[in-house]
């Protein structure tokens, strides 16, 4: 029930090739992610034709090129999505992917989705937001550029339109890619998840791992890090993901978190208990006392091991008498 939940962002990373898709469909099951999300779009309906790119598109595609013709070499088509969808059955790895249009939404639906992520771009998109509501699936809600309030609109509208609360994790994120540590806010994500009382988690665009280590310590039940399988390659995304080995190091990273966090109750470990009498103290003779002395402050010593009367037994042990013979250091 605490285990988080690790998607792997392959977005458009597959460059618009499906044997790149299985490559990254195979890095994320290797590296143990949870999930594996591509981005479902038609172009005509996502961007305008004089729509222009972010800067950080134009420094990794070519900067002629409009955002429009970049996207549409990036489409996945149904065919693709069903071979995508088996080909993960078969690695044993849940398929993701984000809808950018309504027609995009249908498609998801009818090919059986039962989650839905919903990106930041979309978050403040009423019509869009009430059509996935709709479907009552679990959602998964990116809150990149929105404040507060934008959020709770959102909520609103999805849990109006027929999606359970239970049923929503809303992500903290950062839409600049890649994302400066000083607007990463991660504190934002507690709020996030306090202010609305609904399961949180971090949508990571850093370019380390780190800030995804300490949103898991943080209380994160879901984490979304992009990955790809060379970051020189050209496209929008390739340079704000993770390489294989480095997909690898964060899930294991966060797996060793996820135990290290623990159930909250403090008491000694199963492993630290046998270093209890090694480590601890016991009262001892500090010198040779006689059956039938009082055991006076300065005829004891405190000293290891730790498998006799406890020191903080001291002001009870202190003018008791000797009920034997003891030599120096042994146990009272």
């Amino acid at each position: 029930m605490n285990k988080v939940f690790i998607i792997a962002e392959a977005g458009v990373n597959h460059n618009g090739s499906i044997d790149l898709a299985r490559k990254l469909i195979d890095v994320a099951s290797e590296a143990g992610a949870d999930a594996v999300k591509f981005q479902t779009f038609k172009a005509e309906n996502l961007v305008s034709k004089n729509a222009k790119k972010a800067e950080y598109q134009k420094q990794t595609t070519d900067k002629e090129e409009s955002q429009f013709d970049m996207i549409k070499k990036l489409e996945l088509d149904v065919q693709t999505h069903k071979e995508l969808i088996a080909y993960c059955k078969e690695k044993k790895i849940m398929f993701l992917s984000t809808p950018f249009d309504h027609d995009s939404i249908e498609l998801l639906d009818d090919l059986g989705l039962d989650m839905f992520k919903i990106p930041s771009g979309e978050i403040t998109n009423l019509p869009y937001l009430r059509h996935i509501g709709k479907l009552n699936k679990k959602v998964i809600l990116s809150t990149g550029m929105t404040d507060i309030g934008e959020i709770e609109d959102a909520l609103d509208i999805l849990i109006e339109a027929g999606t359970k609360k239970e049923n929503i994790t809303v992500l903290h994120a950062n839409t600049e890619y890649p994302t400066p540590m000083e607007d990463v806010n991660l504190r934002a994500m507690v709020t996030i998840g306090k202010t609305f009382n609904i399961s949180f988690g971090y949508s990571d665009h850093t370019l380390g791992i780190e800030v995804d280590i300490a949103a898991v310590a943080m209380g994160a039940s879901c984490i979304e890090k992009h990955f790809t399988l060379d970051k020189t390659m050209q496209g929008p995304d390739h340079k704000a993901s993770l390489e294989p080995d480095e997909l690898k190091e964060m899930v294991k990273a966060i797996r060793n978190i996820e135990l290290a966090l623990g159930s909250s109750v403090k008491k000694p470990s199963k492993s630290e208990i046998p270093n209890m009498q090694v480590a601890r103290k016991s009262i001892v003779a500090a010198c040779t006392i006689k059956k039938g002395e009082l055991l006076s402050e300065d005829k004891l010593a405190i000293k290891r091991p730790g498998n006799g009367i406890s020191p903080m037994r001291w002001d009870e042990i202190i003018g008791a008498v000797a009920q034997k013979d003891y030599q120096e250091d042994e146990l009272i």
